[in-house]
């Protein structure tokens, strides 16, 4: 036990996921041990997994794995790809340089289209790269949705143009982590074979949970795909699910939870969801503004609706400001990763969050700019609270 004194009132967990869990999805999920090969498991399986693909926006099966995101990610790769298959790849940040790095131990070809970390993907690159693939090497294209350690998101429906106009058959995966259930996202209406998501983020869950969304082009490509795979196989994990059940041990009072999530989205319409989070990453963008401090993403219509990184001035250290919020005001905010550590620090606005709980966390970032030195002019918090006030009544 810590001797340090107890602090009182809630902690603001404003990281871009995990995000704070529900109090109805924690008690959803305050249930005894079930039989996973029982009548009750079953019902509860086959409502999870009926109910998820409304998420995806998709007729097509959606496999759950206990995992995390990374877990879904090696999924999508393994099940629809051979060894030494090329894979297209982009750099939108962190997050896509780690699924890059994970085909490459998985003995793939990834190629691996660079950025500076501050747009979201470029389709008419990738559409370019892939007219000169004449002989279609290129067995797949990965592209992060929304990525995490910028904030910026990418136009998949633009990459799948691109891909048509490019006549390439190759298969089109894209990773929803930090996007899924809370920023529009189409799979099926977009032509996207393999989509990628965890639970701890817009579905508001604890972390374990991982997603493929899969087309049947997907499906077809699998019966070829020779990359080696047990635990991550979707042909065992499909077979079960048609009767409600799991190859495996899963993770039953979390599926408890994500029925419960399904249940809470959709009860607030997925459109009510994602104009609730576009309105709270407009706000944040507007104190960043008046803070006079830079966004990360340059262009405007790359903004993430989940996140926002914010660059430090020259000369000061983003993680001296975050120790700062988190000591003194109890406020958790993204770190900067690999090639922005230190630079950034990255403000969550996604999951369960309301006006008030926005316009607390960028009073905890303007207090904690004031102590740590760091210039500014102190109107961040005002600029939100007009722009919640003004747009208010068209909320409602």
């Amino acid at each position: 036990m810590s001797n340090a004194p107890r602090r009182a009132g809630r902690h603001f967990l404003q990281i871009p996921g995990p995000t704070p869990v529900p109090d109805r999805i924690l008690r959803a999920m305050d249930m005894p041990v079930i039989d996973h090969r029982g009548p009750e498991f079953k019902r509860l399986s086959l409502r999870v997994l009926s109910g998820i693909r409304t998420i995806f926006k998709t007729a097509s099966p959606v496999v759950i794995y206990p995992s995390s995101g990374t877990g879904a990610w090696e999924a999508a790769l393994l099940n629809t790809l051979s060894p030494g298959d090329k894979v297209l790849m982009y750099e939108t940040g962190h997050f896509a340089t780690l699924w890059k790095n994970i085909a490459v131990k998985l003995g793939l070809q990834p190629e691996f289209i660079a950025s500076d970390w501050r747009s979201g993907a470029d389709a008419a690159a990738i559409e370019a790269r892939l007219s000169e693939d004449k002989a279609h090497t290129v067995k797949a294209v990965c592209v992060v949705h929304n990525e995490t350690s910028t904030g910026a998101t990418s136009r998949i429906d633009e990459v799948r143009r691109a891909m048509d106009a490019a006549r390439h058959p190759a298969l089109l995966m894209v990773d929803t982590i930090s996007s899924l259930a809370s920023i529009d996202y189409r799979h099926d209406e977009w032509g996207v074979d393999v989509t990628v998501g965890g639970s701890q983020k817009g579905l508001m869950l604890p972390p374990g949970l991982g997603f493929n969304a899969i087309s049947d082009k997907a499906l077809a490509a699998a019966k070829a795909a020779r990359l080696p795979k047990s635990y991550f196989g979707w042909k065992e994990m499909l077979a079960a699910n048609k009767d409600g059940f799991f190859p495996y041990t899963p993770a039953t009072n979390l599926l408890y939870g994500l029925a419960e999530a399904i249940e809470m989205l959709h009860e607030e319409g997925l459109d009510r969801v994602f104009a609730r989070h576009e309105r709270h990453a407009e706000a944040v963008r507007r104190a960043i503004r008046a803070w006079s401090l830079e966004i990360l993403c340059r262009d405007p219509k790359y903004y993430s609706s989940t996140l926002t990184a914010v660059l430090m001035p020259d000369g000061h250290n983003a993680d001296v400001l975050r120790a700062a919020a988190l000591d003194k005001f109890d406020v958790s905010l993204g770190t900067g990763l690999s090639k922005v550590a230190g630079k950034v620090f990255r403000i969550g606005h996604l999951g369960d969050t309301n006006d008030l709980t926005i316009i607390a966390t960028l009073a905890g970032v303007e207090m904690a700019l004031r102590l740590v030195g760091v210039p500014h002019k102190p109107a961040g918090v005002a600029a939100a609270m007009a722009y919640f006030a003004e747009t208010a009544r068209g909320d409602n």
